[in-house]
């Protein structure tokens, strides 16, 4: 992925988790170097609208299933097991080959 990356975070309600997955998204960009244009946080429901128009979703592994059609438009779809583990959140993006 070239240029600066959009990453949107998905948690079922948009509020508390959500923000604390972007906080830990943080903490790992600044780690590995990822050139990051935006982080937006969400509900699922706004981000199954929105996600054709980021990079790479983070979400709950068993979320994913809902971002079918902006995989089909190229996002990458990132599910966690343990949604605000940052070894996990690191480990994710770069075995997705996000750097």
């Amino acid at each position: 992925m070239a240029g600066k990356l959009k990453l949107l975070v998905c948690c079922g309600n948009g509020a508390g988790t959500s923000m604390m997955i972007k906080l830990n998204v943080e903490k790992v960009i600044k780690k590995i170097g990822l050139d990051v244009q935006s982080i937006y946080h969400c509900a699922i429901s706004e981000g199954k609208s929105l996600a054709s128009q980021y990079d790479v979703v983070l979400c709950s592994k068993n979320f994913v299933p809902m971002f079918q059609e902006a995989e089909k438009k190229g996002t990458k779809v990132i599910g966690l097991k343990n949604v605000i583990s940052v070894k996990e959140i690191e480990e994710s993006l770069l075995g997705a080959g996000i750097k």
